[in-house]
């Protein structure tokens, strides 16, 4: 009894840690290639740290938004934040929030839909970037 319980847990536990080990890996990874780009993408949100001010990132933010016609819901500032709702065709909320970091310094999040669109939030992130 003991011994077929070994030979039953031992591969468990031995496919248990493979997969442990490859998240950890993974995820080390990502997170190193994410560095390089200047963005992660992370379950279904991009995050990313501008180097602009929070009015300058915000302005470009409702630049892109509008100019991919996607109508803005709501939106709200202040001088350390800022969030927007804003619907795409499909009906998906996109909801991007800033953060000032520091005077030159802005962590953006953008996420479309309920589980995040990669495509559309990088689309965004571009069409900020190209105004900040």
């Amino acid at each position: 009894m003991i011994t077929k319980m070994k030979f039953t847990l031992l591969p468990l536990l031995a496919s248990l840690l493979a997969f442990a080990s490859g998240c950890a890996l993974f995820a080390v990874g990502a997170a190193a290639g994410a560095g390089a780009a200047g963005y992660a993408y992370a379950k279904g949100e991009l995050k990313s740290t501008e180097p602009a001010p929070l009015d300058r990132t915000w302005d470009a933010t409702v630049a892109a938004v509008k100019e991919l016609q996607f109508p803005i819901v709501e939106q709200s500032k202040d001088a350390l934040e800022a969030r927007m709702v804003a619907t795409n065709a499909e009906d998906k909320d996109i909801r991007i929030k800033l953060k000032k970091v520091a005077d030159n310094s802005t962590e953006l999040h953008v996420r479309v839909g309920a589980f995040g669109d990669e495509a559309v939030s990088h689309e965004i992130l571009d069409r900020i970037r190209k105004r900040v």
